[in-house]
């Protein structure tokens, strides 16, 4: 759970956002993922200009679609976490993290195009110290120009600089949203469009946060490239498929430390919540991998699946859904690596856990849940995962995909189940507070193979974005 902490500008919207008229409908406001997938050019109609922020969405430049828009995102988070690790951090670890994000969005004329966008990740109190993925005092997430219009029928655009990467489910690729420093890269992306295909292809290196002052710099031991195509098909129901290369000098898993050169390919098919209509979604997504791992083989795979449905007319709303996953693991007397690389995955892959537990390496999962609509903005989710191993020879991974438990010997399969919750109000468009809790309980191979206590987490969170 998560608790906001001396600013007062989280209450400042509330009641201050604008009526839309009842004769035109309202221009869609909105705070995506990646900033700079916000669109404020209808703002170039002054008399749509109506919330709070909107003279600074929209400065015009003097030229014929120039303009630049100014934007940014304030999180507070306060968070505790009991036998980290299950219990190799046998204490309770209370700290609080605030991240702050500024970023301005130029666009010089139709073809040409300055993003930039600043971080800044505090952490206070935390004992050990704070990780890479809970402080970064400022530097740069983005930085890149693109050159191409994408107002065409069929485009292409390159882009060029620092910038953020998230695909499909981020399951294989994500921003890092749920950890206090989000995650970015290095390098060039082209982005197209197709008749009905988008594509983008990438070459990047991962940026490094280090803890000081625009001292980040590209990882020059990994580099990481990819093709990823989406589409619509009918009814609602969407394709992707993808293909990932990442060469690492010093990949470490169970069987050890060597060079990993990986090739992921990649589906997904899935449909997203129904918001009016009672219905079906449902996410799908299988990868397979192959390459070297030193003088070794790869040969490693997942599939995830997310089903639910939405019974909108109901009270409350409810969704009821289960998830069920599995990726492989590795047998480490073999020439042959077979544990499952998640690359950069989404940072709560599952759920509450933010940044403790188990992530999405050589595991078995099902993972109910019901989440319900209270009304004036206020959600309310209860779920539970239980997971196993998937190879009794590989152990337990973080949710990066570095090796947190050995095997140890253990040959017992069941690693544990978390029963969890979350509360969540969103305020008006801008702001939110939300709170999570959950208790990680040790299965038998945590118990052979580690202190094997339970894990409890919660988290208070408050953010305003702008």
């Amino acid at each position: 759970m998560q608790f906001v902490v001396g600013w007062p500008a989280l209450f400042l919207s509330v009641g201050l956002c604008a009526q839309v008229q009842e004769e035109s409908p309202a221009p869609e406001r909105t705070y995506n993922l990646l900033r700079e997938n916000d669109d404020w050019s209808f703002l170039a109609d002054p008399s749509l200009r109506r919330d709070l922020w909107d003279p600074i969405k929209y400065i015009p430049l003097g030229c014929e679609a120039c303009y630049f828009s100014l934007g940014g995102e304030v999180r507070q988070v306060f968070e505790q976490v009991a036998n980290d690790n299950w219990g190799k951090q046998p204490y309770m670890n209370t700290f609080l993290l605030q991240r702050y994000m500024l970023h301005s969005d130029w666009h010089l004329g139709k073809s040409f195009r300055v993003f930039i966008q600043l971080k800044s990740g505090l952490e206070n109190y935390r004992a050990g110290g704070p990780r890479p993925i809970d402080e970064k005092r400022l530097d740069l997430e983005a930085a890149f120009f693109e050159v191409g219009d994408s107002h065409k029928k069929n485009w292409a655009v390159l882009r060029v600089g620092r910038q953020e990467l998230n695909y499909g489910s981020g399951r294989p690729v994500s921003v890092r949203e749920g950890p206090n420093v989000r995650q970015s890269f290095d390098g060039v992306k082209i982005r197209t469009k197709t008749g009905e295909w988008y594509v983008d292809a990438w070459a990047v290196r991962l940026d490094l946060d280090r803890f000081g002052f625009f001292n980040n710099a590209p990882d020059h031991t990994t580099a990481f490239w990819g093709l990823y195509a989406t589409r619509p098909l009918r009814r609602g129901v969407a394709f992707d498929t993808y293909y990932l290369g990442i060469d690492r000098k010093r990949a470490a898993f169970e069987r050890g430390t060597a060079t990993e050169l990986r090739h992921t390919v990649g589906a997904r098919v899935w449909r997203p919540i129904a918001t009016k209509e009672p219905g079906l979604d449902f996410d799908y997504e299988g990868l397979m991998q192959f390459g070297t791992f030193g003088s070794d083989d790869i040969r490693a795979w997942t599939f995830a699946s997310d089903t639910g449905y939405s019974l909108t007319k109901l009270p409350l709303r409810p969704r009821l859904s289960v998830k069920a996953d599995i990726s492989s693991g590795d047998n480490p007397g073999s020439h042959t690596l077979g544990t499952f690389n998640p690359i950069y995955p989404i940072g709560k892959y599952f759920g509450v856990l933010t940044d403790t537990g188990p992530g999405p390496v050589n595991f078995i999962d099902v993972h109910p849940q019901i989440q319900t609509q209270l009304g004036h903005g206020v959600s309310v989710a209860a779920d539970l995962v239980v997971q196993w191993r998937d190879n009794l020879n590989d152990g337990v991974y973080a949710v990066p995909g570095f090796l947190l438990v050995p095997a140890d010997g253990s040959r017992a399969r069941f690693v544990g189940y978390r029963p969890g919750a979350e509360v969540r109000w969103q305020i008006d468009r801008h702001a939110y507070l939300q709170a999570d809790s959950g208790i990680f309980y040790a299965g038998e191979f945590l118990k052979q193979a580690s202190p094997g206590r339970n894990i409890n987490y919660m988290e208070f969170w408050a953010g305003y974005k702008f």
